[in-house]
Order: C-alpha cells, then structure tokens, then sequence
C-alpha cells in the first residue's frame, strides 16, 4: 500500500522505531500520468471524505477559452510543446496542470488537474 508518511530513517541514517502502524487515511495513490490519445474513459475514484475524482488516463481534445472572444471551443491537441513540470514529460506528451498544448487553435495553457478532473480545461496563450 502506498503511504504518505514520514521516513523511517533519522537524519544520521539509523533507523526510527515506527510510533503506530499504517492508517486508513496516510493511503495515497500512483500518480495518474494523462497521455495524448485517443480518449480512454475516466475512472471514478471515491476519496477521503467521500468526494470522487474522475482519472484520466488519455485524451485526444481539450476544452479550449479564449480571453479575447471570451468564448470556449473544443480543439484537438496535437502536442504537447512544453511542460515545467518535468522535462521527461514533453517527450512522453503527458499532460498536467501548467502544461503547455499545440492544439488546432493555436497554444493553450492547461488551467486544471486533469488526473483528478477527468477533462482538460485550457486558456489560450497570446503569441
């Protein structure tokens, strides 16, 4: 099970004497990685408190605003062409939030967390 806790090592390297065992609520989860691609249905999770989180594992559009017309269309992705969140993940086309997007309608910005909303919401970026 993954956990989100402390180390189990002191600053000096030895180990620590664990206080309690593993609670329902230290549980965490795998990262969900969005991937260009065909779209792939999301997943619902139930989470902590009884919210839900939609994963998305693929997906081929993004919800689109532009600041300037102030409307909302829904464009095709052709790439990703910069992430700051890991350099890696330009290469592999894995979206997160602050990702930057090669869409039909020019560049756009991912605004949202799209593995845990189950879209892709993005503004478009002045060129």
């Amino acid at each position: 099970m993954i956990t989100q806790e402390r180390s189990l090592r002191r600053s000096s390297g030895g180990l620590k004497k664990p206080s309690r065992k593993k609670r329902l609520y230290d549980k965490g989860s795998q990262p969900v990685n969005t991937k260009l691609g065909s779209k792939r249905s999301a997943r619902t999770v139930r989470v902590t408190g009884g919210s839900i989180k939609q994963r998305l594992f693929q997906a081929a559009a993004v919800n689109v605003y532009n600041p300037e017309t102030k409307k909302y269309a829904v464009a095709k992705i052709k790439t990703v062409s910069n992430n700051p969140a890991n350099r890696y993940f330009t290469r592999a086309n894995i979206i997160t939030r602050g990702a930057i997007l090669d869409t039909e309608l020019g560049k756009a910005k991912v605004t949202n967390r799209p593995g845990q909303d189950g879209v892709i919401n993005a503004v478009m970026i002045k060129q």
